[in-house]
C-alpha cells in the first residue's frame, strides 16, 4: 500500500509531526522523546550508522565487529536442547566458514545443503573462527539497499522511522529552499541541500555508505555551525552599531595604582589592557572576553579598564557569580581604588535594607563610581547615572541574556540609549573550539603569562585508604606557619554517593589534629557565615579550612600552600584545575594532593594523570572538552551548542573557521537568507541567550 503523501504547501516542514501519515498521539510522544516535534526535525535526525544489505561480503576475519550480508551454504545443522540457543549450524562460502546460532522458540531453521543470504553482526568465536548470532534470513529481493539506522526510543522501530523520514524527504522535495548561496556551494564543491539529505538518509549502492568527510555531510555540518555563529555574530554586529561613550585612555589613575602596588604588570596584562583601551576609545560598544588561567592577573586588567571609565567621569560595574566572590572583589577594589579617591560600592542581596537603599541612591545620582555585585545588579530597581563599562567575572556562570540585561542599564535618565562597553572575564580556560563558537559575539583576549613570584604546584595522586598518612603532612605544613585546604564534594554523608562529607571530615580532622584551628565552609551555610569563615581563614585565624567546591573560584589566600581534594576521580579537569589554583598564590612551594578510590575508570585515571603532568589550563580544557563535551563545560545556561544536531565541536573543529568566515561574509553582504538559516537550525530562539 502506497503511504499517504501530504500536498505540498509553504512551510509544511514547520508543521507538527502529527500531520504525517501514521503519526498519532502515541507515535508523536515517542518522537518527542527524540526531540522531533516538527516534520522538518526528521530531516536533521541523522543515522547513527548504516547496514549494507546490498553487497555480499566474503567471510573474512576483517568482518569481525561489523554487520554484513553473507551468502553461505549450510553443511551441518543440529538442534540444541540445553542453554538459550535452539540451533547451531555451520556454513561456508568460497573464502571461509562461520558458526551460526539461532535463539528463541520460533522462526525458520537453517537446513543442511541449502544456501542462504544472511544478515547480522559477525563476531570472533570462542574457539577461533567466525560466529553470527540470530542471523536475519534475507530474500533475494531484499538485499538491494543500504539502510540507515537511526537513534531510536522504546516502541519506535527502525522501519517506522525510515518511513517517516521518507515522508519528510518527499515534502522537502516540494517545500525546501536551499538557503546557502550557490556561489558558496560551487566554491566548496557541496551538493544542494535536498541532494545532501537524500545522500545521508537514503544512500545508494553505487555511492556507498556516506562518511563524515563526504561533501553531503560537510555541507550540513558547516551549515549548522554557520547558523549558530550567524546568530551570535549578528548580535555582535547589531550591538556594535549602537552608541557607547568614547573613553580615551592616558589618565593618571592607573599609573598611580601601579605605583601604590609596587609592581609592574606582565607583558600579557599590558597587551590585553592595550586591546581593551583601543576598544574603549571608540563610540561602538566594546564586546571583549578576557581569558586568563588561574592567577594570571585578570583583576588588575579589570581595574585598569574601570579606572579609564571613572577618570572620564563615568561609572563602572563588576558582576560576580556569587556573593562570596563579589565581596572579595569589593575588598580588593576598595583597597586599590579608595586611596585614589574612587568611591567603591557593593550591591548584594545579603545586605540590610538600609545599606541597599543607600547604595541604590549612590548609583542613581552618580556618587558611586564603581559598583560590585551579584546578579542583583541587573534587577529593575537598579538605576545608574552614567554607566559606561560593565565587567562580568566568570562569564560561564551567567547566561548571555543576563550579561545583556546588565548592559541595558546604560540608558540615561534623559531617555538616550547608550550601550555600556562590556568586558567579560573567565578564569576557566576555554578551548579554542568553544571560544570560537560559544563566544562568537565577543572579541577574545588571552592573558597567557603568570606574574613573577608565583610558586610551582606539585601534584600527587594518593589512594583514599592512605588518607591517614596526610595527617602528619598537614600538621607539618601548618606548624611551619602555612595553611591548608581539605576539599570534599558533599555537605552531608550520603548513602547514594560514596563521598566524604565536609562536616564529618571536619569533625574527624579536629579529633586527629586538636592543636590546629580548623574552619568549615559549605554551600548550605548563610552568606554571612561563609564570609566570616573565609575572612578568618584569610586572616590566618584558621590553619586548615575544610570546604566543599564553593571555594572553586576566586578565593585568594597566598599563605595557603597545601590543597587536598577528596574523590578527585569524580571531578572534571576544569574543576580540579580551579581548586588547585587556590594554592601556589605566594612564593612558597605548594602541593595539591588528589585522593581517589579504587577501582578508578580509565577516563578518571587519564584525568588524574594529566593533572599530575601539567598546570597548563588550556591543555587541560582541551582534554576536558574531549572527555565531557561542550554542554558539560559550558553549563546549562549555554545549552545551544550542546544541542547541535549534525555538527560535533570535537570532530568538526576544523570547519569552525570556515563557518565563521561564511557568517561574516553573509552579514557583510546583508544576505536575505540570514534569518531563515537561523530559524531552520535554531528555531525561534534567535536571541541566543535563550538557546
Amino acid at each position: 500500500m502506497t503511504p499517504h503523501r501530504l500536498p505540498p504547501k509553504a512551510d509544511t516542514l514547520m508543521d507538527p509531526v502529527d500531520r504525517l501519515a501514521g503519526v498519532g498521539s502515541r507515535v508523536a510522544a515517542q518522537l518527542a522523546r527524540l526531540s522531533i516535534h516538527l516534520i522538518g526535525d526528521l530531516l536533521w535526525h541523522l543515522p547513527l550508522r548504516y547496514e549494507n544489505r546490498g553487497q555480499i561480503q566474503s567471510l573474512s576475519p576483517y568482518l569481525i565487529g561489523q554487520s554484513a550480508l553473507i551468502h553461505v551454504t549450510i553443511h551441518d545443522a543440529r538442534p540444541l536442547r540445553r542453554g538459550k540457543a535452539r540451533q547451531v549450524a555451520q556454513g561456508y562460502d568460497d573464502m571461509g566458514e562461520i558458526t551460526l546460532w539461532q535463539f528463541g522458540r520460533f522462526g525458520p531453521t537453517l537446513q543442511p545443503g541449502q544456501q542462504y543470504l544472511l544478515y547480522g553482526e559477525i563476531r570472533a568465536g570462542a574457539h577461533g573462527g567466525l560466529e553470527m548470532a540470530q542471523p536475519e534470513i534475507m530474500q533475494s529481493a531484499q538485499h538491494e539497499a543500504i539502510l540507515a539506522v537511526y537513534p531510536g526510543t522504546d516502541g519506535l522501530n527502525q522501519s517506522k522511522l525510515r518511513a517517516l523520514v521518507d515522508q519528510a524527504l518527499t515534502i522537502a522535495l516540494q517545500d525546501m529552499d536551499d538557503l546557502l548561496p550557490s556561489t558558496v556551494r560551487r566554491r566548496e564543491g557541496w551538493p544542494g541541500l535536498l541532494a545532501a539529505l537524500q545522500r545521508i538518509h537514503v544512500p545508494t549502492l553505487s555511492e556507498g555508505i556516506p562518511q563524515r568527510s563526504d561533501p553531503a555531510f560537510v555541507r550540513l555540518i558547516v551549515e549548522e555551525l554557520l547558523a549558530h555563529l550567524l546568530a551570535l555574530r549578528l548580535r555582535h554586529h547589531e550591538l556594535t552599531q549602537e552608541c557607547a561613550h568614547k573613553l580615551p585612555s592616558g589618565g593618571s589613575l592607573y599609573q598611580r595604582l601601579l605605583h601604590n602596588l609596587s609592581f609592574e604588570p606582565t607583558r600579557a596584562q599590558a597587551r590585553v589592557l592595550q586591546e581593551i583601551h583601543a576598544d574603549l576609545d571608540r563610540t561602538a560598544p566594546m564586546l571583549r572576553l578576557v581569558q586568563g588561567d588561574v592567577g594570571s592577573g585578570k583583576t588588575l586588567v579589570a581595574a585598569g579598564a574601570a579606572l579609564t571609565a571613572i577618570e572620564q567621569g563615568y561609572q563602572a560595574a563588576l558582576m560576580a557569580p556569587t556573593a562570596l566572590l563579589a565581596e572579595q572583589h569589593h575588598r580588593n577594589f576598595s583597597q586599590w581604588l579608595t586611596p585614589l579617591g574612587v568611591s567603591v560600592h557593593l550591591l548584594s542581596g545579603q545586605q540590610s535594607a538600609a545599606d541597599r537603599r543607600a547604595n541604590l541612591a549612590a548609583l542613581a545620582d552618580g556618587r558611586a563610581q564603581m559598583v560590585i555585585g551579584t546578579h542583583a545588579l541587573f534587577q529593575e530597581q537598579v538605576q545608574f547615572d552614567r554607566l559606561a563599562l560593565v565587567i562580568v567575572d566568570e562569564q560561564h556562570r551567567f547566561g548571555v541574556h543576563q550579561r545583556l540585561a546588565l548592559s541595558d542599564k546604560g540608558t540615561r535618565r534623559d531617555g538616550a540609549s547608550i550601550r555600556p562597553h562590556q568586558l567579560v572575564m573567565t578564569a576557566t580556560p576555554i578551548p579554542r573550539t568553544l571560544a570560537m563558537s560559544a563566544y562568537a559575539d565577543l572579541d577574545i583576549s588571552i592573558i597567557d603569562e603568570l606574574p613573577p613570584g608565583r610558586s610551582p604546584i606539585t601534584t600527587a595522586l594518593i589512594r583514599a585508604d592512605r588518607r591517614d598518612d596526610l595527617i602528619a603532612r598537614i600538621s607539618a605544613v601548618c606548624d611551619s606557619g602555612r595553611q591548608a585546604y581539605w576539599v570534599c564534594p558533599l555537605v552531608e554523608d550520603s548513602e547514594r554517593i560514596e563521598a566524604q562529607a565536609a562536616e564529618s571530615t571536619a569533625t574527624a580532622l579536629r579529633e586527629a589534629l586538636p592543636h590546629l584551628r580548623i574552619g568549615l565552609v559549605h554551600g548550605r551555610m548563610s552568606s554571612t557565615d561563609k564570609n566570616r569563615e573565609m575572612a578568618q581563614f584569610k586572616a590566618h585565624e584558621y590553619d586548615l579550612l575544610v570546604a566543599t567546591t564553593v571555594i572553586e573560584v576566586g578565593v585568594d589566600v597566598p599563605n595557603a600552600s597545601l590543597m587536598i581534594i577528596e574523590n578527585a576521580d569524580r571531578m572534571g579537569l576544569a574543576q580540579l584545575h580551579q581548586l588547585r589554583g587556590r594554592v601556589g598564590r605566594g612564593a612558597t612551594a605548594s602541593f595539591c594532593i588528589l585522593l581517589f578510590d579504587e577501582p578508578v575508570s580509565d577516563k578518571a585515571r587519564t584525568r588524574l594523570a594529566l593533572m599530575r603532568e601539567t598546570q597548563d589550563g588550556f591543555r587541560l580544557a582541551e582534554a576536558d572538552l574531549e572527555q565531557r563535551g561542550p554542554g558539560e563545560i559550558l553549563g546549562t545556561r549555554q545549552t545551544g551548542l550542546a544541542r547541535l544536531r549534525v555538527a560535533d565541536l570535537i570532530l568538526d573543529e576544523h570547519w569552525l573557521e570556515l563557518a565563521r568566515n561564511l557568517a561574516d561574509e553573509l552579514i557583510a553582504e546583508n544576505h536575505p537568507h540570514k534569518d531563515a538559516l537561523i530559524r531552520r537550525w535554531i528555531g525561534a530562539a534567535q536571541q541566543y541567550g535563550q538557546v
